[in-house]
Order: structure tokens, then C-alpha cells, then sequence
């Protein structure tokens, strides 16, 4: 059993739906006091609405991750208000279909720069906070989609998750000093809303691609983040755990007919 984490104070990036409200949910489940950040109020006070009715400590606070002085203000609120930072889950990321041929550099610039670039503005807000407590933990969500496989449609999406895995590499070494370490989650396909988005074939086709023959719950995620967290994992830095159901083992889907 791993050790409680009643009481650390923990944010929650992009903690309003999808695999980030499942990151919150475990952590506030766990008892830990949890700030949850997105762009949209509305989403994010039902969020908190639901977990706080389920015995959370949950709070929310509005940030654009793309943007650092917005970064830097709710990663110092949520300090202040929760009795400083021991967890750091950037999990914000957008994932729009666009392919090459059809790929403005806007739309580019606009995914790298909430995928990625707030991955880094996010750790570099909770250093301060890290420093201070001699100790921290950062868990990033990257995705199998880039470091591992590719699918049409998504060269931006894809790059900024494998630049997050970059990112991890030098961060863990540097962050060392702070006593702090730095893992990323791998999701494969989980159902959430945006999953949803795409269609039910779409959904059938992944399900079935999969060995354990479903999508994954944002719990799953959840799940492995809240071990990163914990105790536990104090000696594991620099690493990423892909949580797929198995999605990335079959050579051919000819495989996936034999299970």
C-alpha cells in the first residue's frame, strides 16, 4: 500500500474533464487538496462541484498553461492557498485534427504551444515552490501518439508529446537538485470526451485494436500518476510508463485475431 497522501497539496492542469478530471479524482479521492485549472469556468465548477460532493478538496483556479504569467500566478496561488506544492500533474493538451497538406503554421504553433510549451512553463513556476519544501513531484501527460506510433492528422500533436518526453530527460537532472522528480504517463486510447468527439466507429475500431479489447478509463491514468506521486516512486526519475491495454505490443492486426 502505498503511503497517504492526505493532505500534500497537488494542481491539476487541464483538471476540468478528461484524463485530467480522472487525475484529480484519484488524488482527491486519496485525500489530498487538489487545484484544477483550464480556460472554461463552467466545466471547471462542476468539476469541483462533483468531486468536493464525493469528499474532496478541490479547488479551481482559471489559467491559460500557453501563456507564463498566467502560469506563474495560479501555480502561486495554489501554493499559497493549499500550504504550498508537493505534486505538479501538467497534463493541459489539445489534440485538433488537421493533416500536413492542411496544417496552418498557426494551428501548429497553437498545439506545440499548449502541449509543450506549458509543460515547461509549468515546471519552471514550481520550482520556486519545490525548492522551498526540499522536495517535489512532477508528472507529465505525454501519450504514446508521437514518442511511439502516428496517426494521420496528427504531426503536431504527435511532436509536442515526444518533445515532452525531451523536455523529461533534462528536467529530471536539473530538478534533481531540488529533490524533485519528474515521470511521464503514456496513455493509449482513453475514452474521454474528446474520444467521444470522434465517432463511434472510431471507438469501436480502436477497442478492437487493443489486446485487453477496450479503451481505457481516465482512472487508469489517474492511477499512474497518483503512483509517480507517491513515496514510493521517490527513486524513479527521468521515466515514462505507458498505460495502453497492450495497444503498441501486436506486430499486425492479424495478431490481435489470435488472442
Amino acid at each position: 500500500m502505498l503511503t497517504s497522501l492526505k493532505d500534500r497539496s497537488v494542481i491539476v492542469t487541464g483538471g476540468s474533464k478528461g484524463i485530467g478530471r480522472g487525475i484529480a479524482k484519484v488524488f482527491a479521492a486519496q485525500g489530498a487538496k487538489v487545484t484544477i485549472t483550464a480556460r472554461g469556468e463552467e466545466a471547471l465548477k462542476a468539476t469541483c462541484d462533483e468531486l468536493n460532493a464525493a469528499g474532496g478538496q478541490v479547488r479551481y483556479e482559471l489559467c491559460d498553461v500557453s501563456d507564463w504569467e498566467s502560469v506563474r500566478a495560479m501555480v502561486d496561488s495554489a501554493a499559497a492557498v493549499q500550504g504550498g506544492l508537493d505534486v505538479l500533474c501538467a497534463n493541459a493538451g489539445i489534440f485538433p485534427q488537421a493533416k500536413i497538406v492542411d496544417m496552418s503554421p498557426a494551428d501548429w504553433d497553437h498545439v506545440l504551444s499548449t502541449n509543450l510549451r506549458s509543460a515547461f512553463f509549468c515546471v519552471k513556476a514550481a520550482i520556486p515552490h519545490f525548492e522551498k519544501a526540499g522536495k517535489g513531484r512532477v508528472v507529465l501527460t505525454s501519450s504514446i501518439t508521437g514518442p511511439v506510433t502516428g496517426f494521420p492528422g496528427w504531426a503536431h500533436y504527435g511532436a509536442s508529446k515526444a518533445g515532452q518526453l525531451g523536455f523529461l530527460k533534462t528536467a529530471a537532472m536539473e530538478l534533481a537538485r531540488y529533490n524533485t522528480t519528474i515521470n511521464a504517463v503514456m496513455p493509449g486510447n482513453i475514452y474521454t470526451e474528446g474520444l467521444q468527439d470522434l465517432g463511434q466507429e472510431y471507438l469501436d475500431t480502436m477497442a478492437a485494436s487493443i489486446p485487453l479489447k477496450r479503451l481505457g478509463a481516465v482512472e487508469d491514468i489517474g492511477n499512474a500518476a497518483l503512483f509517480f506521486a507517491s513515496d514510493e516512486a521517490g527513486y524513479i526519475t527521468g521515466q515514462q510508463i505507458v498505460v495502453d491495454g497492450g495497444q503498441i505490443l501486436p506486430e499486425s492486426l492479424e495478431a490481435i485475431d489470435e488472442i
